[in-house]
């Protein structure tokens, strides 16, 4: 793709800083060539969703409701999306493992996500990855045309969300108002040349279609065109029944012998996102159009071209479009369906195929339907919409058109025929005046490079395990024998101390250089870095590693016990992940380098093979003695129906301990 200003800008934004973006632009702007280049080649972990599922093969990611296991109908922002009913909400330990790992989530087609199913991603996100930032500290790309296709809101719904959203784009959600996003518009059209052409589009899309540009466009108004057999004009319109019919209707008429192609359906691949038809009926004479990109390293054909059908055979189909010199030679075409995944070597996020459609990249093409022809380009288009009934359809009927010369209206355009939403409009306005600048830029990814430094130093995390811990101690003194309030104490004293030399770091570091200074290529704030590395690891192991070691305890009560061994899990996990960082970043500060070790913190706990907790009991008594009374105490506590700690509960280790010491005497 050559190069561009707002393209650039927009690339910098997703791989150099967390700033949620909105990318937008007219149609042809490139914004799928974005979205399939960033797959290819950016360095954070990310997964693709969309809002359906044609959408989400498209973008070869997944849908937005089978990644979030979203359950459908409307979400209210105060509802409990884990009480759904009917829904299954029980998250696999991958999916948490990729959620809690992930740096970047990307919507495509985000004018058709609904502000609920925005606000239902992020407590999505929150519950998993961080609780107290938006979407979880995941940073969110938003790729769609808000004048294009909008959400699908039944009237009930709407009764029920209005009380929450003043609208029902994804503008309006709590969560997108929260996260500070930028809005970045692509301007340059690679699909249309014609300045006079683009001028008139920008009108009909901003429903300010002038009189003397509504005169130029109904120059194309031809009521009686009919097109000759050969001259590659599709017909578009604005319902699905319409386009049926004219397509069965023309298949008719040819007298050629119809021929069936049966599609493959392998493993999972829902009947919803089938891209194309699992019965495909041609005939020779047909008129169709490609579905898909060839995938061949010819490239013949695109998503969207026309031709004409001139020989069926059992495993090919030969198509000759208008202009080229050449036939086509179409073979089955294979759509995979995905899931997310985590490598069990790499621990990188992988797409594996669950299911995949085979069949001919082919459909019947003397019409479709507006919405269908979403993303495509047409060289000769005859347009109806004059039943336009939805916000933007008569800007994506016109913008699917290569040219005004191949434009052909069968009724005239009017302005009050262009339906656009007054908050998308507004919305958009908005956008348009605070793009952001390189400045902006520079001190984003400044802000970015020192939070994530400021990630590295902070220890916040401790305070709850090791509170909560110490909680069900003084609560439960009289059940739970060993050496822990001690060592705790010590540790949550040094975690104090650490939280205040990590903030006044932190403030230090702001104060250095410019607000556009980037920390990864700045001398001094790599110089007070290291040196901070150095610090917090040797005071890390002195103060908690080594201190933790003569943590232990012994109870008879398993709730207490499951209580304190999951937060003692978490304190150990916190503490691996931090000597991690300490030792991968002993270099200098590389955000790269980072976001690997982050993503790599997930997995510790999981590769780590499970040791055995030291107990009060190790190294102090006779073990096999101790054991005996415990297993006497359980006979009187049965004989009595009493619960088992509560017989000699405290006293049972101090009478071990006696009659230890009494049969070393004697």
């Amino acid at each position: 793709m050559k190069a561009n200003r707002e393209l650039d800008l927009a690339w910098d934004f997703v791989t150099n800083t967390n700033r949620n973006i909105f990318l937008t632009g007219k149609a042809g702007t490139g914004k799928t060539t974005f979205l399939h280049k960033l797959k290819l080649q950016s360095q954070k972990r990310m997964v693709v969703v969309a809002p359906t599922g044609v959408a989400a093969i498209n973008a070869k990611g997944v849908t937005i409701h089978s990644f979030f296991q979203m359950p459908f109908g409307p979400i209210l922002p105060n509802a409990d999306l884990n009480s759904s009913t009917g829904f299954n909400r029980k998250f696999s330990k991958t999916k948490i493992n990729i959620i809690k790992s992930l740096d970047l989530l990307v919507i495509d087609e985000i004018s058709m996500v609904r502000a609920d199913l925005l606000d239902g991603i992020n407590k999505t996100l929150r519950r998993f990855k961080n609780r107290d930032l938006v979407f979880g500290g995941v940073q969110l790309l938003m790729i769609g045309d808000l004048q294009q296709l909008s959400p699908v809101i039944k009237e009930y719904e709407w009764q029920l969300l209005s009380p929450f959203y003043k609208n029902a784009f994804f503008f309006s959600s709590q969560a997108y108002e929260q996260c500070n996003p930028i809005c970045i518009e692509l301007q340059h059209i690679y699909r249309q040349e014609n300045p006079l052409f683009i001028d008139i589009l920008n009108e009909v899309r901003n429903n300010k279609l002038s009189q003397t540009s509504a005169d130029e466009l109904n120059k194309c108004f031809q009521p009686n065109f009919v097109p000759n057999e050969n001259d590659g004009y599709i017909s578009l319109t604005t319902h699905n029944h319409k386009a049926n019919q004219t397509n069965n209707q023309e298949l008719e008429k040819l007298k050629a012998k119809p021929k069936t192609y049966n599609a493959v359906v392998d493993g999972k691949f829902p009947e919803h996102s089938f891209p194309n038809k699992e019965e495909l009926k041609l005939k020779v004479g047909a008129q169709v159009m490609f579905i898909k990109n060839d995938s061949s390293p010819e490239k013949r054909y695109f998503n969207g071209k026309i031709g004409r059908v001139i020989l069926l055979d059992d495993e090919e189909i030969v198509v000759n479009c208008p202009d080229d010199d050449f036939n086509i030679i179409t073979k089955p075409e294979l759509w995979e369906n995905i899931k997310y995944t985590v490598d069990p070597d790499t621990k990188a996020i992988s797409e594996d195929k669950i299911g995949s459609y085979t069949q001919m990249p082919l459909r019947l093409a003397w019409s479709i339907t507006i919405h269908k022809s979403q993303g495509l380009t047409f060289e000769k288009a005859i347009i109806d919409a004059e039943s336009a009934f939805a916000h933007g359809q008569t800007y994506v009927a016109l913008s699917r058109c290569k040219s005004i010369e191949g434009l052909v209206l069968k009724s005239k355009i009017t302005p009050n025929q262009i339906i656009s939403d007054s908050n998308v409009i507004s919305f958009n306005e908005d956008s348009k005046a605070n793009q952001p600048n390189d400045e902006i830029l520079l001190q984003s990814k400044r802000t970015f490079q020192l939070d994530l430094i400021s990630e590295v130093f902070n220890f916040y995390k401790f305070l709850y395990p090791l509170n909560r811990i110490l909680d069900v101690f003084y609560k439960n003194k009289g059940s739970i024998e060993g050496n822990i309030e001690e060592p705790l104490i010590t540790i949550k004293d040094s975690i104090t101390n650490l939280l205040k030399v990590s903030n006044s770091f932190n403030t230090q570091l702001q104060s250095i250089g410019s607000k556009t200074d980037i920390p990864e290529s700045h001398l001094s704030i790599q110089e007070r870095f290291a040196k901070a590395i150095s610090y917090f690891k040797d005071q890390t192991k002195s103060a908690i590693e080594t201190t933790l070691k003569v943590f232990s305890f012994t109870t008879d009560n398993k709730a207490i016990e499951k209580d304190i061994n999951k937060q003692f899990d978490t304190i150990e996990e916190l503490l691996a992940t931090k000597l991690l960082y300490f030792e991968g970043l002993n270099k200098g500060f590389n955000v790269h380098q980072f976001l690997e070790l982050r993503a790599k913190a997930v997995f510790l706990a999981k590769d780590k093979p499970k040791k055995q907790r030291k107990t009060v009991i190790d190294g102090t008594t006779n073990i096999e003695l101790f054991e005996l009374l415990r297993e006497l105490r359980n006979q009187i506590a049965k004989r009595e129906d009493l619960v088992h700690f509560q017989i000699l509960h405290k006293n049972l280790y101090m009478l071990c301990v006696k009659c230890y010491q009494r049969l070393n005497k004697s």
